[in-house]
């Protein structure tokens, strides 16, 4: 028999069983239906195939999963066989029944059923969990080894289908069997599963990688994994990015520095790194020396910081860095833009002192407010969350007490809306991130904030205070676009491939219907190229037809049309991207235009 979820512990505060694949109580209504849907889905395959042996099967975002060893491997085809067995179970309506069994009990009754996987689970929880007892929940002829909760009963599962099939290695080990994974989802009417299906299908039109190789702005090959090659206009929207960050640290006074790529592993000894991030880091030797490719740039700020001495009227000193960064991910993890192996994010430090430390935060929480709002992020409804100290980290509780008691006091003096990721923080200090929904409403995290007192104590750094005396300055590690290949990948689906005016790699394409028309365009190019428009000119021998078809496709904000009536008038059909029909406007009013949109990054840090 099987278990989506986990199990009852008769101690008095339940142990994080995550590292089982097990869920906590706290389901929500829809969350719990998704979780019976599961258990629904194992009666199913218990009855089409009785020798199979099932391994967990938690909720997820929008669905659940659950891992089985079946004898045989499962294709499309066979979802729809699963499906058509658990709608059975669901006309059945047949109670969920809870009940306890000790621990030895539990153990005899899945050996007995040759649930090998759900007996490691039991002993497990009993090893390392210390459990005494645990629950199963029954409906029809099927048990479940589950901690619960579950709907009353199978008929109020409303709307569900199987998505797909994957391999997964059970307990996400790949010295231990692979197991067929299928994954689910399930809402509370048919409509909110067809919109879900429909939001899916989108998902895919948008998808960065199709996106990426169709308009031609970067690709991925396996000379070098999950190491993007941006093409030409792919590098067009990095640098525009880069540009846009660079406006915002002039206003903000942010001094830019570059920093080497390669540092004695010596240095990552001391600032917590090996300790901390040793697997997810690249090493080398040269002169007989280890040496480790940096995975952030904090460290290398804090030599830039020490070069001099530092009075506390040079504070804060905020210095941002463009350096390329490079972490280890395992390739079973890593996905298009954003999850790679090299990266560069428009990271920053800010050196301050204890009492600049709420004027900082609040100034780049406005930095993150302003930027995403310029991207068309919905910032009224961003997720907002401070992350506690982990688990694995350096420094005093008196220094954690302190570092996430500032964080919380920032947010709640701007009366910000937030929610607690209990041990979620760096190791070196808590950190508030930022999560924002796309256009198809899904969660990403991208921008960063985080407080540190630990790395200015480990480099020894100070300033000279008021009262003559060596203190230590507080550093703020922040990020506002984060990696800028994520936010890249990001972006694209969030606007589909069609850029705003502004970031557009090729902002404008000019099409002249024949040969007479080809020097009104290269004259308007030129006045455009000269005021810094992306564009180029489609004076090929085709049909009108086709161009204007192959403009929409690519993606082009506006194409400009010239014929004999437009040249004679010195204007131009414009033809907006996704418009059917277009318009007709001089010249002049069309660059006056352009040049509005083309500043549209630049405005909210006007003085």
């Amino acid at each position: 028999m099987s278990s989506p979820t986990p199990v009852s512990l008769n101690n008095a505060a339940a142990p994080n069983l995550s590292d089982l694949g097990l869920e906590g109580d706290n389901l929500s209504e829809v969350e719990t239906m998704r979780h019976s849907c599961a258990h629904v889905m194992a009666h199913a395959i218990s009855r089409i195939w009785p020798t199979a042996k099932f391994g967990i099967g938690p909720t997820i975002e929008d669905g659940f999963y659950y891992d089985f060893d079946i004898p045989e491997k499962l294709s499309d085809e066979s979802l729809d066989k699963i499906e058509k067995e658990m709608f059975k179970i669901i006309n059945a309506n047949a109670k969920f029944e809870r009940k306890e069994h000790s621990i030895d009990e539990a153990i005899a009754m899945f050996k007995e059923l040759k649930q090998d996987f759900k007996v490691e689970i039991i002993q497990d929880l009993r090893d390392k969990f210390n459990a005494k007892t645990v629950s199963t929940y029954t409906e029809g002829e099927f048990t479940d080894l589950c901690r619960g909760p579950h709907i009353a009963n199978t008929g109020k599962i409303k709307a569900f289908k199987l998505m797909s099939v994957a391999g997964a290695y059970w307990r996400g080990n790949e010295k231990n069997p692979m197991l067929q994974r299928i994954y689910g989802t399930a809402f509370a009417s048919k409509q909110e599963l067809a919109e879900y299906l429909h939001m899916l299908e989108e998902a895919k039109r948008r998808d960065h990688r199709k996106l990426g190789k169709e308009l031609d702005l970067f690709s991925f090959h396996p000379e070098a994994p999950a190491s993007p090659f941006f093409h030409p206009k792919g590098a067009l929207l990095y640098n525009r990015l880069v540009e846009y960050v660079r406006k915002m640290y002039v206003f903000y006074g942010y001094t830019e520095v570059i920093t080497p790529q390669i540092f004695d592993a010596e240095l990552w000894k001391k600032s917590g790194h090996w300790d901390n991030y040793h697997e997810n880091m690249y090493f080398t030797e040269v002169d007989e020396r280890q040496f480790a490719v940096k995975p952030m740039n904090c460290p290398s700020h804090t030599f830039i910081y020490s070069s001099q001495k530092r009075s506390y009227r040079d504070l804060p000193l905020r210095i941002a860095d463009f350096g390329r960064l490079h972490r280890y991910e395992r390739s079973g993890v890593t996905s298009g833009l954003t999850r790679v192996r090299t990266f560069c994010q428009d990271d920053a430090h800010v050196f301050c002192r204890v009492d600049q430390i709420e004027q900082e935060i609040n100034t780049v929480i406005d930095m993150i407010f302003k930027t995403y709002k310029i991207f068309d992020f919905d910032v009224e409804n961003m997720h907002i969350e401070i992350s506690t100290r982990p688990e694995k980290r350096m420094g005093s509780d008196e220094l954690w007490d302190q570092s996430e008691g500032a964080l919380r006091a920032v947010l709640d003096k701007r009366g910000q809306k937030y929610a607690i990721d209990a041990g979620g923080g760096a190791f070196y200090g808590p950190k508030i991130d930022f999560k924002i929904r796309d256009a198809l409403k899904r969660q990403w995290q991208l921008a960063t904030v985080q407080l540190d007192y630990n790395l200015p104590e480990r480099f020894d750094c100070s300033y000279v205070g008021a009262d003559n005396a060596a203190h230590r300055p507080v550093m703020i590690h922040r990020a506002v676009l984060g990696s800028l290949e994520r936010f890249l990948g990001v972006m694209i689906e969030h606007f589909g491939g069609a850029f705003p005016f502004w970031l557009a790699p090729v902002q404008c394409r000019l099409v002249p219907i024949t040969e007479a028309h080809h020097e009104y365009c290269k004259e308007f190019g030129l006045k455009l190229a000269r005021a810094g428009i992306r564009y180029d000119i489609d004076d090929r021998n085709e049909k009108m037809g086709l161009k204007t078809r192959e403009a929409q496709m690519a993606k082009i904000p506006m194409t400009l049309v010239a014929g004999d009536r437009e040249m004679a008038d010195g204007a131009w059909a414009i033809r907006k991207y996704g418009a059917k029909d277009s318009q007709v406007l001089k010249g002049d009013e069309i660059f006056a235009q352009m040049m509005e949109w083309n500043d549209i990054p630049r405005k909210p840090f006007e003085v």
